[in-house]
Parts: structure tokens; C-alpha cells; sequence
């Protein structure tokens, strides 16, 4: 464990440094408020054990300050003072701080609170770490850890907003696995969740590490083509269709024998300015055309189409 000590008596400081470093401890030393905000915000220690009253920032402004700076992670507060009154020690509580040591300095008594202190970081840090990995799941579609459509919804609003600031174009594509309650009713649920693993990493083989792949519900999959024109989109999407097709896994229910996808697409480009959710309906729309025109097959919505390359 990290901690950081601050004290302007260097006899005190000198003490305490070798408390800690006895414990097992790194040890940075401070003297005084300033200076330890400094090593605070360079080195981030686990805990500090800071003096009350000193020059500059004094213990409990620190207090505060690190208890403000703190994001995903939490510093363990042990205020050192000499005066011991239930004023002070409140005070210090209020301010953040976690214990309090009273002065002189006893390296058993400090050791003691340096053990919590490591059990309450570490803790901290295992529930931090699982928050992240809740977070995440949150984000990601549990069968073909693709990203979801609550990713989706704050992609597509960051890419709409810096396309329309900026006078940028973008493409966004709906793709459907065709027949596909036919494929689950004739293989069984977990042929089905096989196939539309296998079709995600189809898919997301084909793009751009700055493109966005989603698992839009069910069947369908939301592809996100920042900088892309329509025909640009198109040979994308037929690149995909290709690789879906070449996967060459057996559907009895389908015309062709092979299971396959239709896509559907719609573009935010110059002469078509249009809301995020109008491109989804668009793409939705190109979709439907693409399904009842013989599936396995690329569609590009008309709206606004100028007949330009964009």
C-alpha cells in the first residue's frame, strides 16, 4: 500500500515514515498541505495520514480537497493531532477523514490503523472493479458480446451530434437473419443461438475499427459506418452479406439452402440532414424492401437520394 504522511515537524515526520515503512508500506513523506495536494495528485496513495495544523493547506482543507479529486478510487484519511479535542476530531470526520491518531505518534497505534486502512482500500477496489464489470455487461449482449442497443442509442447520438456540428456524413445499416424462426424451429434454440454468434463475428470481421457493430434484438444486428458514403456503405454491406453466406450453414428453410441476412440502409449526407431516429426508420424501410424483394440482398433507402456518390 501507497501512503502518503504529512507533517511540518520533521522529528514527527521522520517517526511516522518509519511506522510505516516497519508496516510493510511505501512511504511519501510531505511537509506540509501544499505540498502533499501535490504528491496527492501524481501519486494517488491509498491512504494518507496527514497533520492537522500546517502552512498552507492545513489537514482538513486536504482532507476535503482529496475527498473532491476522488473518482473511481478511494484514499484512506488518518489525521495526526496534538490537540485531541472532540471539536477537532469531528471536524476532521466532517471534513472526510476516515481516523485520527493523537500526538505523539504511536508507531503500534498507527500500524493498527494502517491494517484497516488496507482492508477498506482493498475492498473498495474489489467493488470498484465489479461495478465495472456490471457496467459493462450492462453495455454488452450477453450471447455474442456484441455491443447493445443501449450502447447503440449513446454511439448514435455522439456520431449524429459530431456529424451535424462538423457538416460530416455517416451510414447506418439494419441487417436481418433471413427465415430465421423457420432455422430455430427446424434446428432447436441452441443451433439458433450458434448461427447468430457466428453471424456476428461475420459481420464485424468485415468493418472498420472505427465502425460499430450492435445486436439490435432478436435477429437483427445495427451497423454504425462513420465517414462512409451510400455506395461506400453498400459494397460494406454486400461484403458482409458475402461473409454471412460463405459461413455455409445449412438452412432446409430457405430457399437457398444456407442461412442468410438482408440489409437495409439509410445515410446522413449533404441534401439529407435528417433526425437519427428518421435514418432508423429509414433503414428499417430500406430493410423491408430488401426482405420482399428475395432477401439475401442489399438495400439502399431513397430518401434524399441526389444521385450524387455521398
Amino acid at each position: 500500500m501507497r501512503v502518503l504522511v504529512v507533517d511540518d515537524d520533521p522529528g514527527s515526520l521522520l517517526v511516522a515514515k518509519a511506522a510505516v515503512e516497519r508496516s510493510g508500506h511505501e512511504c511519501l513523506t510531505a511537509p506540509d498541505g501544499d505540498a502533499a495536494w501535490r504528491l496527492y495528485q501524481s501519486h494517488r496513495p491509498h491512504a494518507v495520514v496527514t497533520d492537522l495544523v500546517m502552512p498552507g493547506l492545513d489537514g482538513l482543507a486536504l482532507c476535503r480537497a482529496i475527498r473532491t479529486a476522488e473518482a473511481d478510487s478511494y484514499t484512506y484519511l488518518i489525521l495526526l493531532t496534538s490537540l485531541g479535542s472532540r471539536e477537532d476530531v469531528m471536524a476532521g470526520m466532517e471534513a472526510g477523514a476516515d481516523d485520527y491518531v493523537t500526538k505523539p505518534l504511536d508507531p503500534f497505534t498507527l500500524h493498527t490503523r494502517l491494517i484497516v486502512a488496507l482492508r477498506v482500500t482493498s475492498l473498495y477496489t474489489e467493488l470498484a472493479r465489479y461495478h465495472r464489470m456490471l457496467a459493462e455487461q450492462a453495455r454488452t449482449d450477453a450471447l455474442t458480446g456484441l455491443r447493445n442497443r443501449l450502447t447503440l442509442t449513446e454511439d448514435l447520438q455522439q456520431l449524429h451530434h459530431r456529424s451535424e456540428r462538423y457538416g460530416l456524413h455517416y451510414c447506418l445499416a439494419m441487417c436481418d437473419v433471413d427465415n430465421f424462426k423457420s432455422y430455430n424451429d427446424t434446428y432447436g434454440h441452441q443451433a439458433g443461438d450458434a448461427a447468430l454468434k457466428a453471424v456476428a463475428s461475420a459481420l464485424a470481421g468485415q468493418l472498420r475499427q472505427s465502425d460499430g457493430i450492435y445486436r439490435y434484438g432478436g435477429e437483427e444486428f445495427l451497423l454504425l459506418l462513420p465517414d462512409q458514403s451510400r455506395s461506400g456503405a453498400k459494397a460494406v454491406l454486400e461484403r458482409c452479406r458475402a461473409a454471412v453466406e460463405d459461413l455455409d450453414i445449412t438452412h432446409t428453410g430457405d430457399p437457398s439452402g444456407a442461412l442468410t441476412i438482408s440489409a437495409g440502409i439509410s445515410c446522413y449526407r449533404p441534401g439529407h440532414r435528417v433526425s437519427s431516429a428518421e435514418l432508423l426508420r429509414e433503414a428499417d424501410t430500406a430493410l423491408y424492401t430488401a426482405k420482399t424483394t428475395g432477401k439475401n440482398t442489399v438495400a439502399l433507402s431513397g430518401a434524399g437520394h441526389s444521385g450524387s456518390g455521398f
